[in-house]
């Protein structure tokens, strides 16, 4: 359900931080009050993925929930699901999913698989979410026994086959996936699944399947409507979070000065002190339910954030206390679902 009525939550993305400043940068953007680490996933030689980053950081930290992107066109599902379980176990029920879909002839010729562009990217990250969800449903919680007695680790009866087939119309290559998971049921049931606004929506992911949805606008101004038109296009069921960069004055130098060295992202840019920012951001957390801070230098703008920006939002209320012991679906206001396979209750959810 959408929160709007509560004070909102911030979101940091921890790109720049590479495995030997990892825990440092984590455990800081925990300490400043932020509620989700983003892990981007940006493969390149001799760096980790960005599911195995949010691994690293998942038993570091107590509250902050860890947020991976995973390809949905070019990574096989069934590993998707199956390590998106194990990273909720290692985290304590923090873990969540960013489901990317974007185009990448170098990634489709890494894996050996045919270039996907257009609407069939779409349908790939639909197919890989369902198949995700069905397979984290396909252990009920009460699946494990360790009867000793008896010997039996698992009720087999309370394990289920996923039996997913891509639909008729699928533009890429067909596949199945029959399952069980080869790893019990995440401790959230399902982990909750982000997606970029402009991939959710009629002919393409539908609304159901995200949990949440990320919006973004060239510039400050255009991301207030754009926030609002994805509130009417999607509807009430689903957060909303802004995406947003962030330059700032800092350490003598001002945010103008270090622009430069600061490429475009396509999003929205704030450039200019603390004190503006907290004004933007006070607003933009009345339109959406969240938002995600991109910073220009992760150290410098992390130091401001945490001495300038936040208190300011919690001073002024819009601006959630971190939730001790809870999960990334506690944040989102999410009830936790049963698995749709169970035999003892019916139903299923996101």
């Amino acid at each position: 359900m959408s929160i709007t009525d509560k004070a909102g939550f911030l979101a940091i993305e921890l790109d720049g931080a590479g495995y030997e400043h990892l825990a440092n940068a984590v455990l800081a953007a925990e300490s400043a009050g932020f509620h989700v680490a983003t892990f981007k996933d940006a493969p390149e030689a001799g760096r980790a993925n960005a599911l195995q980053r949010a691994a690293f950081a998942g038993p570091v930290t107590r509250t902050i929930a860890v947020v991976p992107e995973v390809d949905t066109v070019y990574t096989e599902p069934f590993h998707i699901s199956t390590q998106l379980a194990s990273l909720d176990y290692v985290s304590g029920g923090r873990a969540g999913w960013i489901a990317t879909a974007d185009e990448s002839p170098e990634a489709a010729a890494a894996v050996g698989r045919s270039f996907v562009e257009g609407d069939a990217l779409a349908q790939e990250a639909a197919a890989s979410i369902e198949v995700g969800r069905r397979l984290w449903d396909s252990w009920e919680d009460d699946a494990v026994i360790r009867d000793v007695a008896t010997g039996r680790y698992l009720d087999v009866d309370k394990l289920h086959y996923a039996d997913f087939e891509t639909p008729a119309d699928f533009a890429g290559t067909p596949y199945s996936v029959k399952g069980p998971s080869i790893i019990p049921r995440p401790l959230q049931g399902q982990l909750p699944v982000l997606a970029a606004a402009s991939l959710v929506g009629e002919r393409r992911v539908p609304v159901e399947a995200v949990d949440a949805v990320l919006v973004s606008a060239p510039t400050p101004e255009l991301l207030t409507a754009e926030i609002r038109d994805v509130r009417a296009r999607l509807g009430s069921s689903v957060t909303v979070v802004a995406e947003l960069d962030v330059v700032l004055d800092s350490r003598g130098q001002a945010a103008e000065a270090r622009v430069v060295a600061s490429p475009e992202s396509g999003r929205a840019r704030y450039v200019g002190t603390a004190a503006g920012l907290a004004d933007l951001l006070d607003h933009l957390l009345a339109e959406a339910d969240g938002v995600r801070l991109h910073p220009a230098a992760l150290e410098v703008e992390l130091e401001e954030l945490a001495r300038l920006v936040l208190p300011e939002l919690r001073r002024r209320g819009s601006l959630r206390a971190p939730i001790q012991d809870g999960t990334f679906r506690d944040l989102l206001g999410l009830k936790r679902p049963e698995s749709r396979y169970a035999t003892t209750a019916p139903g299923a959810g996101k």
